[in-house]
C-alpha cells in the first residue's frame, strides 16, 4: 500500500506554485500510536505530505518523463501541533529547477495558523551521474500518485491533462 499525505489540491500553477490540503482524521492508524490518549500527526508525515505537494509540483514541469525522488531536507521547523479533525493547507513554491535538481519552499497553514516551513531538494534521478541505474518505469509517479492532481480543476469545464 503506497501512503497518500495529502488529499487533495486547491491550486496548481503549473511550474511555480502548488497548494494541497491534508486532512488529519482520528481513522488514520498511526494516529492511534502516536501517542496513546493524545494523538498527534508526526511532524515526518507533515514534512512527507510538503514533499508529495512539491514533489507533483517539479515532476509536472517535464510532464512527469523524470523520476523525481526526495534528495534532502533542507529546512523543517514546526511552531504548531496538528490533532485529528485539523485541516493542514501544504503551500509549496518552486525556487530553482535544473535539469538534475529542484528546491522548493514551503509553509503548512492551519487556517491563517503557520504550522511549519519546510525547504526541500529533489533529484531528477534519470539524470544522475553516479552509473547507478533505475527501473525504466516511473515508479515515483505512479496511476494513483497522478489521481491527486486531478482533483485540481481551473474551471469546472477545464482540467489538467496527465
Amino acid at each position: 500500500m503506497r501512503w497518500i499525505w495529502i488529499d487533495r489540491f486547491d491550486e496548481f500553477v503549473p511550474g511555480q506554485r502548488a497548494v494541497a490540503v491534508k486532512n488529519v482524521s482520528l481513522a488514520e492508524e498511526h494516529l492511534h500510536d502516536h501517542f496513546p490518549g493524545y494523538p498527534l500527526m508526526p511532524a515526518s508525515l507533515l514534512v512527507e505530505g510538503m514533499a508529495q505537494t512539491a514533489g507533483i509540483l517539479v515532476g509536472e514541469v517535464r510532464q512527469f518523463s523524470e523520476k523525481v525522488i526526495l534528495a534532502k531536507v533542507k529546512r523543517a521547523t514546526f511552531h504548531q501541533i496538528v490533532r485529528p479533525g485539523d485541516q493542514v493547507r501544504h503551500e509549496a513554491v518552486i525556487e530553482q529547477i535544473s535539469a538534475a535538481a529542484a528546491a522548493t519552499t514551503g509553509r503548512i497553514w492551519r487556517g491563517q495558523e503557520l504550522i511549519g516551513e519546510v525547504d526541500l531538494v529533489f533529484s531528477h534521478i534519470d539524470q544522475n551521474l553516479s552509473g547507478l541505474e533505475f527501473p525504466e518505469e516511473n515508479f515515483v509517479f505512479t496511476a494513483q500518485f497522478l489521481e491527486l492532481l486531478k482533483t485540481y480543476r481551473r474551471n469546472p469545464t477545464e482540467s489538467i491533462r496527465l
